[in-house]
């Protein structure tokens, strides 16, 4: 607990206080709540060199606090519902008191204040033994404030006062507290309160047992059985520990704990020893001990030691044999005897501690009561059963310290302890008490005032305004008091300095004015005396230059009129002299003087700078004089800058420079005005429209690749200067943007290959290449650096030295990749790349990830276009040269093979990349048709492919062509299907006629589709012949079949006879003319499965997911239109993958294909993670690669 707060020894400065009418034991008492309140606070008060103030909210002449609570409880509470009520507590005990405001008609929070005793504030004492707390309840509006005193002590007692404020409202409620003494004892036997010492050894140290005397309140120490602290510990659990040390007064608990441990370390099963040592003795100073081992085998040497050296018998140390057993006595033990001991047999020893306590110290002659002045030495004397023994005072059960900044001195004496005080105040009345280790003893000082007397009373002063008011007097008394003026109080302030050293106190005002003059008187505190005196000012003339500026400096305008009115005072009324060096100013002229009752004006008509200088104005009168020098500054426009630099060039921007103009005009410059121009123009834009204070400006949104002038203006109090000539033309350039979409494109052993886009703004000054660099790991960064494989980083997150950077092209490159090589196998780099233009470099882009040099076995993907999913179809004779990307790492192997045989490389060129693989065939020939498997190995990873490729031709010409029929102008046709359909569909024919007199062709019908035809329209009595094309996607073919007989078309006398036809059944079971194929699609994208069917009468279409109906799906859409169906799967996701199957069903039969579909996610490039996609050339996926 901190003691309370004394004053410096030196003179310190005292904050006034109202007097009051009380006596001194009151006094006294009061100033003890003041320090008991001081010691709920958890941390020490810093001293404290003034008395405390009372609230500046009482005025001069009213009661104190205690009778504004006499006045609130007689009128009724205004602001609270619950005042804090008396109580009752027990030393230690706890105890809260509760106050309550109700805050219905508050608009805001009350202040509530708690008080001890008049004046002393708790609220900066809340610490461990005191603590403030509010609450407020909103169903009720209720304000609950709360004081908590935890753990008190006697000198807790005392009245306490609680006072509520709201705006003019204030409402207090006085309560008491009771704290009585506790009816424990606390006395105890500590066994452990003993010392040890050692010379080096690995035990050496001291227990004291300070922490047994610290708060103990036992008067002397009764006989208890012995508590063993070293068992305690050996069979606490180590949690408990500290909490034994602390109760029983354990200083040295590390070195008891080393020893503790050391003990249960050689706690093992001895060959040579029957019986082995206690781990621990313990033995009263001055007496003997007994260490005794039995030995298995009596002829074994034995060998005692203390501290690890030897022991030989001595008249202190005694040995004896008894058969087996074999004894050590110690003889008078003394403080050094407290040591390890271990006896050896051979080769195994047991060990053991010895502990020596002190005996406790008697209090023989206790202290006695005393009664003092405030001022005298006081000396509280005891006599104790030991010289130089360890004592504790006490001041109302608080320990002291024997600090040498304390006004409590302790003194030691062989056995007699003195506390010396050596000049005693009101605030030294208290219960003093000394304790030891057996005992204790305690007595009163009481301390009151001795009779005053003035030994130098205050005098009366005449003192010149504005200098210093010293009022001092002496009394016979070292106390405070209070000083008045004209009967109210005043307290110290800036202005006012109140001393009080001993028994002189002082009254100071540095600069007295006129409003000093008064009565003044100072009183005692605790005395009815007063020592008055009058202070008289007086006031010289003076001058009043406050509105003037810097040494009293005035500035005019050149050309302008001067009037300058200075304000003077002075009592009589003082005489003004105005002079420039020698010669008076008069009171006509172009420069003339002014003066009247107050204050004294001097003209100046037409200011020339010939008028710069300085003017004196003197005043003088009866009191004194006063004088001054008024300095008249002339001031014009500054002249022009110099031309500006620009020294810095960006894409929009620059940076320029100027130096000060030679002449300011005679004022200061203020700033600068700045304009631009484009070189080819005359028009100047004003930059700033606020002054720029710097000789250094940024001009901005300029336009690139144009050049431009930039002129300044000086600007001072007076007005603008004229402009500086122009700077030289200068156009503004800029770097480009950073580099984009920086990515890993490979990496080997010893190489890494970076790849970029261009940057995305580039800007007037171009692109001239870029620069590529690189920095090992441990140079600043981790390992993880972002788990973002898209994120794009121009802040770099290490940090790496500029010179750490390794630059990987000395020359630029104006490739978009770039592959550094010399790496060592199993580093870990961080690249960046920076864009190089005539401006400079850019911003860096930085990789995200640091790069591992180590080619990575990557398993084979083969990612097969989508048009090369379905049969690939080719003409005869064009080119054939499909790209088949594919991923694997490191050396993926390509191979070939056409219908399950290896494909001639003489017919078809295969040339393959690290990234893909190209099948060529510089004329397709319908032999080049078939399937061709592709297998991709890496290491004992594959992956294979298959793509259907079909070469198509011309077909040939139909079989043979018959004339079935004549009749009327009419002819029926008919032929067979050609043999050579050109490795195609044949898709239709063109029959044509001829004339036999003629044999001109004319087409008759195109694209027909079926093998027999009927020509109408013939001219009657003309012979023709016929002849037919077939055709597929290649057209029609190159030969036609004639018909080897012709057709006569009979004139008119023939009848024909039409021939009988039965008719045709158009009916047929469904079946599908285009199955499903198998596909692929992008989740996120829409896709389509497509089919066709025929069949008579019209099927239904009926499609299945896994052999399970699509139906009412709104991610499904179904379309039948002329035999085509397909199926619309909107946006699919992976769940969308399986077997599709489309059903067609009508009376005759049914049909169904299905096919498979796999949906993939792509992850921003990425099928899966850790698998890229790109394909060569490329940075993101299309739908049409699927």
């Amino acid at each position: 607990m901190p003691e309370p707060t004394k004053k410096d020894e030196n003179e310190t400065e005292s904050a006034p206080i109202p007097p009051e009418q009380k006596t001194p034991q009151e006094d006294g008492n009061e100033k003890d709540k003041d320090m008991d309140v001081r010691e709920m606070a958890s941390s020490s008060d810093e001293d404290d060199t003034s008395v405390s103030t009372p609230p500046a909210g009482w005025p001069v002449g009213e009661g104190g606090p205690e009778d504004t609570e006499k006045r609130s409880d007689t009128q009724g509470s205004t602001l609270f519902v619950e005042k804090p009520q008396s109580g009752t507590v027990s030393v230690g005990g706890n105890i809260t008191f509760i106050a309550k405001v109700e805050a219905k008609d508050l608009l805001r929070k009350p202040n509530v204040k708690w008080f001890k005793g008049k004046w002393m504030d708790l609220a900066s004492k809340a610490g461990k033994h005191l603590q403030l707390k509010e609450s407020f309840e909103r169903h009720t509006k209720i304000h609950t404030f709360e004081m908590h005193i935890i753990k008190a002590k006697e000198n807790y007692a005392g009245n306490y006062r609680c006072e509520v404020s709201y705006k003019d409202k204030v409402d207090s409620c006085s309560f008491d507290l009771e704290v009585t003494e506790s009816q424990a004892s606390q006395s105890l036997d500590i066994r452990s309160a003993f010392k040890r010492s050692g010379e080096g050894q690995e035990d050496a140290g001291e227990l004291d047992f300070s922490g047994l005397l610290k708060r103990r309140e036992v008067k002397q120490q009764d006989e208890e059985p012995d508590i063993d602290v070293w068992e305690l510990l050996k069979n606490a659990n180590p949690s408990e520990y500290e909490k034994i040390a602390f109760q029983y007064g354990i200083t040295d608990l590390r070195g008891m704990l080393k020893r503790l441990k050391r003990m249960r370390r050689e706690v093992k099963k001895s060959a040579a020893f029957a019986k082995g040592l206690d781990p621990a003795y313990q033995v009263d100073k001055g007496g003997k001990v007994r260490f005794m081992v039995e030995l298995a085998d009596p002829t074994v040497e034995l060998k005692w030691y203390k501290n690890g050296q030897e022991i030989r018998p001595s008249a202190k140390y005694i040995f004896e044999h008894k058969g087996n057993q074999r004894i050590l006595f110690i003889n008078n033990c003394q403080m050094s005897d407290d040591a390890r001991y271990y006896v050896t047999a051979g080769d195994e020893k047991c060990s053991t501690e010895l502990f020596v306590r002190d005996p406790p110290i008697l209090v023989t002659k206790g202290l006695e009561d005393t009664s003092t002045y405030v001022g005298e030495h006081v000396e509280l004397s005891c006599e104790v059963s030991e010289d130089d023994a360890n004592v504790k005072w006490f001041r109302n059960g608080v320990e002291l310290s024997d600090d040498p900044n304390s006004r409590y001195k302790i003194k030691v004496e062989g056995k007699k302890h003195t506390l010396i005080i050596e000049e005693a105040a009101k605030c030294d009345n208290a219960v003093y008490s000394v304790m030891t280790t057996g005992g204790q003893s305690e007595a009163k000082l009481s301390v009151d005032l001795r009779p005053l007397k003035i030994s130098l009373a205050l005098e009366d002063q005449t003192v010149m305004l504005g200098q210093e008011i010293h009022l001092k007097c002496e009394i016979s008394e070292n106390v405070e008091g209070k000083w008045y003026k004209n009967g109210q109080l005043v307290e110290a302030s800036d202005r006012v300095k109140i001393y009080h050293k001993g028994r002189i106190h002082r009254f100071i005002i540095a600069s007295a004015a006129v409003e000093d003059e008064a009565e003044y008187m100072f009183v005692p505190d605790e005395y009815d005396t007063k020592i008055p005196c009058k202070v008289h000012v007086v006031d010289p003339p003076k001058l009043h230059l406050d509105g003037l500026g810097e040494n009293n400096t005035v500035t005019v305008v050149a050309g302008s009129k001067l009037r300058l009115e200075i304000p003077i005072t002075g009592e009589p009324t003082p005489k003004v002299m105005w002079s420039r060096g020698d010669k008076m100013i008069t009171d006509s002229g172009r420069i003339r003087a002014e003066t009247y009752s107050d204050s004294s004006c001097l003209v100046i008509d037409t200011a020339e700078r010939e008028d710069s200088g300085p003017f004196r104005i003197t005043l003088k009168n009866e009191a004194g004089e006063d004088t001054a020098l008024i300095n008249i500054k002339v001031v014009d426009i500054p002249d022009p800058p110099q031309a500006p630099n620009v020294t810095e060039v960006g894409e929009d921007w620059c940076v320029m420079t100027w130096e000060p103009p030679a002449n300011d005009g005679g004022s200061p410059i203020l700033g600068y005005f700045i304009e631009r121009k484009k070189k080819q123009s005359s028009r100047w834009m004003r930059l700033n429209f606020e002054l720029c204070k710097e000789t250094t400006f940024e001009p901005k949104k300029m336009i690139e690749g144009v050049d431009y002038e930039v002129r300044v203006f000086a600007v001072n109090a007076i007005g603008i200067s004229k402009p500086s000539m122009p700077s030289k033309p200068f156009v503004p350039l800029a770097v480009t943007s950073p580099p984009t979409m920086l990515a890993l494109d490979e990496a080997t052993d010893n190489s890494v290959t970076m790849k970029w886009r261009p940057p995305d703004h580039i800007g007037a000054a171009g692109l001239d290449g870029y620069v590529v660099e690189y920095c090992f790991e441990g140079n600043g960064f981790s390992e993880s650096i972002s788990t973002d494989q898209s994120e794009e980083l121009m802040e770099p997150p290490f940090n790496v030295e500029a010179d750490e950077w390794i630059v990987a092209n000395p020359e630029l490159t104006d490739k978009t990749k770039f592959t550094i090589t010399g790496l060592p196998t199993g580093s870990k780099i961080l690249v960046r790349v920076k864009a190089v233009n005539a401006a400079g470099e850019s911003e860096p882009r930085y990789h995200p990830q640091a790069i591992l040099v180590k080619e990575v076995i990557e398993p084979p993907k083969i990612r097969l276009p989508r048009h090369l999913k379905q049969t690939y179809t080719r003409r005869v004779g064009e080119t054939v040269n499909l790209v088949i990307p594919f991923q694997g790492k490191p050396r993926a192997k390509v191979s070939w093979e056409k219908n399950g045989s290896p494909i001639d490389k003489n017919e078809i060129n295969i040339r393959s990349t690290d990234n893909d693989t190209i099948i060529f065939i510089r004329k397709a020939e319908r032999s080049h048709s078939g399937e061709y498997n592709m297998k991709v190995e890496v290491e004992n990873f594959e992956d294979k492919a298959m793509i259907d490729i079909q070469i198509v031709d011309r077909p040939g010409p139909p079989e043979v062509v018959t004339i079935d029929d004549v009749w009327g102008d009419n002819v029926n046709l008919s032929w067979k299907p050609p043999k050579d359909d050109g490795n195609a569909a044949i898709t239709g024919y063109t029959i044509q006629k001829a004339d036999k007199k003629s044999m001109e062709w004319f087409t008759v019908i195109e694209h027909y589709h079926r093998t027999s035809a009927t020509i109408n329209e013939l001219i009657i009595g003309n012979e023709y012949y016929f002849r037919v094309f077939a055709e597929n996607m290649c057209g029609l073919s190159e030969d036609a079949t004639m018909t080897k007989e012709s057709a006569l078309i009979a004139k008119d006398g023939k009848v024909y006879k039409y021939p009988v036809y039965d008719d045709f059944d158009f009916t047929e079971r469904p079946m599908f003319t285009q199955p499903l194929v198998n596909t692929f699609a992008v989740a996120g994208y829409n896709s389509t499965l497509n089919c066709s069917v025929r069949g008579n009468p019209k099927p239904k279409i009926t499609w299945f997911k896994n052999k399970v109906i699509i139906m009412d799906d709104p991610r499904f859409r179904m379309f039948s239109n002329q035999g085509v169906c397909t199926l619309e799967i909107r946006k699919p996701s992976p769940y969308d993958g399986g077997t599709y199957t489309c059903r067609a069903v009508n009376a005759l039969g049914e049909a169904e294909v299905d096919c498979k579909l796999e949906v993939k996610v792509i992850y921003d490039g990425v099928i899966k993670p850790g698998e890229p996609f790109f394909l060569p050339g490329e940075d993101q996926l299309h739908s049409k690669d699927f």
